[in-house]
């Protein structure tokens, strides 16, 4: 069955009828052909952003841009403006009416908690006097909504698959993933990214494991492309094999670009989102897309389960403006995550389109 972009057509034929036609636009929700939520442009919006990171008590310091004294605030009047469809706005009270008693996981790196936490503050933003509770265990997260039985949850696992400590040392097993079997199910949407660690990591500095195992050979290192494709890949088989289309509904949260010059995988070279204050014009990027995004593509086709990429590389891409840059809490720069109130926001905004317009009832 394979994967599934996250778009939606407009079908114009004068067979519809005029009233037809405008209870279709008056809903935004578009849905025919050449209409993608990922293609588009940035405009600027006096009405944006979505809320306001002061109030929001559930942001990581590292992505507090404001808070972290960044002067200026014209990176945050931008909205996402696909080019042949409306994006809904972003609205709290109906993403808790529809998503009423479900549970939703993000699974993934600090990429994820990027978007988990831009997801939590949007919520906030629309009922701030409602009674929450945000617990943690381990490496796992529950924010959760009593009056709306609704849970948002995040699973901090930045390889997929399973990093196992044995006597030998911390290994990366790329066909294994033992944990996903206690932890991945039972869940209304699931939520997955990876690809961060698998490039920026160096042995002796921040890469958590000392050998790669694959079908039983142990490895010192591997291409890490390869290595990604091949932990996509036995991630993509638990999906096939786990997951019930009817009542969860799967998302891949695409590649997530960093700006240094365009080489993503190496992060010595110069740190381009430095005063950077908005985003490129245009639809379309003038670098290099990160390569990692051909073979999330390739791997979601050849599933059998549908997954709904939420491709969001090229918006993200022209947004060099969203970085934390030197404003992340310490002394460097950050053109890897985002700020929030950020693109992530957007995001979620297309996460919570493409949930309405959905074909099939959650829980079903």
């Amino acid at each position: 069955m394979g994967y599934r972009h996250g778009y939606h057509m407009i079908f114009s034929s004068i067979a519809f009828s005029i009233i037809f036609l405008i209870s279709l636009f008056d809903r935004v929700e578009s849905t025919g052909t050449g209409c993608d939520y990922f293609k588009g442009s940035w405009v600027q919006d006096d009405s944006y952003p979505l809320y306001n990171s002061a109030s929001c008590p559930f942001i990581n310091k590292a992505f507090d841009c404001q808070k972290n004294g960044r002067p200026d605030k014209l990176y945050l009047k931008y909205k996402w403006k696909p080019t042949a469809c409306s994006l809904p706005r972003f609205n709290g009270l109906d993403f808790l009416r529809k998503m009423k008693g479900k549970k939703i996981l993000f699974v993934g790196d600090s990429i994820s908690v990027n978007m988990w936490q831009s997801l939590l503050c949007m919520v906030h933003a629309a009922v701030p006097q409602a009674k929450y509770s945000l617990r943690g265990a381990g490496n796992h997260s529950t924010y959760s909504l009593p009056e709306f039985g609704l849970s948002l949850e995040y699973s901090h696992n930045v390889y997929l698959v399973d990093l196992v400590k044995q006597d030998t040392g911390v290994v990366l097993k790329l066909d294994s993933i033992v944990n996903g079997d206690y932890s991945w199910k039972g869940y209304d949407v699931l939520i997955f990214n990876t690809w961060h660690w698998w490039v920026h990591t160096k042995k002796g500095t921040n890469q958590p494991w000392d050998f790669i195992e694959f079908k039983g050979k142990i490895y010192k290192d591997m291409d890490r492309l390869e290595a990604f494709k091949k932990g996509l890949t036995t991630w993509s088989k638990w999906v096939d094999s786990n997951i019930n289309p009817r009542t969860t509904q799967v998302f891949f949260q695409g590649i997530s670009p960093i700006h240094y010059d365009g080489r993503e995988w190496n992060s010595s070279v110069s740190n381009t989102c430095r005063g950077e204050e908005t985003p490129l014009t245009g639809t379309t990027y003038p670098g290099q897309v990160p390569p990692a995004v051909s073979i999330v593509k390739q791997v979601l086709q050849a599933m059998s389960k549908p997954v709904t990429l939420l491709d969001i590389t090229m918006l993200s891409l022209l947004r060099k403006d969203g970085h934390p840059s030197a404003y992340y809490g310490k002394k460097g720069n950050d053109c890897s995550h985002w700020c929030l109130a950020g693109p992530p926001d957007t995001w979620n905004q297309i996460l919570h389109a493409l949930l309405s317009n959905s074909n099939s009832e959650l829980g079903a």
